[in-house]
């Protein structure tokens, strides 16, 4: 090879790599300031429609018109459709009426001249801050009339999370919300009931406060836990999130880790690393079934560990990689293509979700319609891969070499019908944290990370159950001091949701 050769083949080389760093640069501002939508034009998923061959018909068996297609692009995206919501009230009739009569003048200055015939009302809705209240618990002494030398008596206080504490039960709950579910720290806590209701309750005391209750519902979530480990399926993902470092003047790096069963509760674990090792405090290591998860090693090599796991993968971080090339211009007809099989298989997922399939149904249906996806799937892929028309720095190179890593657990979903197509329900129990911690930064110390987690899983599973939290932790604050451990299964956010009569929303949705 000549100089002038090597040379040439040397700028080419240069002009391919800033290209894909350009393309790198690209897709980290789009993450910063674009659009985070994955939503297609529909004509983008025809470019690349002879793939399929001939005459070939679609799995999905739905007929080439152009509302099968806008469906298709609707189901494209891995987020879930909303369901149609029904229109509540903009005035609940179970809030508590003030009515207020309002007499013209004339009928006040006589009223005997007018005879009232009707009347008219006009609503309106209003509200009065929230309050605190000195509860005083007065207990008379007495000594008996015909024995004046005994001892008097005196009736004993009921059972308190801490003997001697100020804060009540009620008191605990709204300060644990305002931490955790509506995302106020502390400070601004102590300045809202200093400023606005003249009390004042120093950050000490409810962290203090919060330690408490984290503490006496560490059990409950450990019932929690076992209850969601023995159905033999779990979704987990997780988190980073800062605490801080005694004498390193810094913060350091920690992680919020999140089990999820579908249409059951959330726990959430947390731990200074990330390590493989760390599932073992998650796990249990009598646990035989499948967990759901993203493509990070350490699921791997725990599962190897462990014979009787099975990792299921998740299609919206496949379909994910394939939307960044779209997005990139790198070969959109091949990922237009790409996108348009996957849409495929999310659209059966939503008939399957409007016709409330049962696991059983829900694989038959994967068997007969969504296999048949997956293989022109991998066919395609096997294709794009041995044929290197893609380098593999770059993004559809990354693409097709991440959904081939997975293959055997983006398939898992097919052959159990309990499996969900993604790992979306976790992320989503993610995101409350998320909020969360641009409020509050960081955690305070590592070995305290526990008390967030513990909260956190208290107040999302009230959630997804359609509990309100306060009413839940006043009530579960209240009995636990009286309680035994034999009966902390019996107020779980579960049991307790069935003794109050409650329909859950997340059973609603998994029906």
């Amino acid at each position: 090879m000549t100089e002038l050769e090597r040379a040439l083949a040397e700028i080419e080389l240069l002009r391919e790599e800033n290209r894909l760093l350009r393309q790198k640069l690209d897709h980290v501002i789009r993450q910063l300031y674009g659009s985070k939508s994955e939503k297609l034009d529909p004509a983008q998923l025809d470019l690349f429609g002879d793939l399929d061959g001939p005459g070939k018909p679609e799995a999905s068996a739905a007929p080439e018109r152009n509302e099968a297609a806008e469906a298709l692009i609707a189901t494209a995206s891995p987020c879930r459709p909303k369901s149609a919501r029904e229109r509540k009230p903009r005035l609940p009739e179970n809030l508590p009426v003030e009515e207020i009569v309002l007499e013209p003048e004339p009928v006040k200055a006589c009223p005997e001249a007018w005879r009232r015939i009707g009347e008219e009302v006009s609503e309106e809705l209003d509200y009065e801050p929230g309050r605190f209240l000195r509860r005083r618990l007065v207990r008379p002494k007495y000594v008996r009339i015909a024995d004046t030398q005994a001892a008097p008596i005196v009736a004993k206080l009921p059972e308190k999370l801490l003997e001697r504490g100020i804060l009540a039960p009620g008191l605990l709950a709204h300060i644990v919300i305002g931490k955790y579910a509506d995302h106020l720290p502390l400070y601004r806590q102590e300045q809202i009931y200093l400023q606005r209701h003249g009390v004042g309750l120093s950050r000490q005391t409810m962290a203090n406060g919060v330690a408490l209750v984290a503490e006496w519902l560490k059990p409950v979530v450990e019932a929690m836990k076992a209850e969601q480990f023995a159905n033999g399926y779990v979704q987990i993902d997780e988190t980073p999130i800062q605490y801080l470092a005694p004498g390193k003047g810094k913060t350091a790096q920690g992680y919020l880790w999140t089990s999820h069963r579908p249409g059951g509760d959330t726990v959430y674990h947390w731990h200074p690393g990330r390590g493989s090792d760390r599932l073992e405090n998650i796990i249990p290591h009598d646990f035989s079934g499948t967990i759901q998860c993203d493509a990070f090693g350490a699921y791997r090599s725990y599962a190897r560990n462990y014979g009787n796991i099975d990792l299921a993968g998740c299609w919206a971080h496949a379909r994910r990689k394939f939307h960044e090339a779209f997005v990139q211009g790198e070969s959109k007809q091949r990922a237009a293509w790409i996108l348009r099989q996957i849409g495929h298989l999310y659209e059966v997922e939503r008939q399957l979700r409007e016709n409330r399939a049962g696991p059983r149904l829900r694989e038959a249906e994967r068997q007969g319609r969504s296999r048949l996806v997956l293989e022109r799937i991998y066919r395609a892929l096997l294709h794009l891969q041995k044929s290197r028309r893609h380098l593999p720095k770059s993004l559809m190179g990354k693409a097709i070499r991440y959904t081939l890593g997975q293959w055997p657990m983006l398939c898992r979903f097919i052959e159990e019908g309990q499996v969900e197509i993604d790992n979306n329900l976790v992320e989503n129990a993610i995101r409350p944290t998320a909020v969360g911690k641009k409020n509050w930064l960081f955690i305070g110390d590592k070995d305290a990370g526990w008390r967030s987690a513990v909260i956190y899983s208290i107040i999302t599973s009230c959630r997804s159950r359609g509990i309100d939290p306060h009413a839940y932790l006043k009530d579960v604050l209240t009995r636990l001091p009286t309680m035994t451990n034999r009966q902390i299964a019996e107020i779980t956010p579960a049991a307790w949701a069935k003794q109050n009569g409650l329909q859950y929303a997340a059973e609603r949705r998994s029906a």
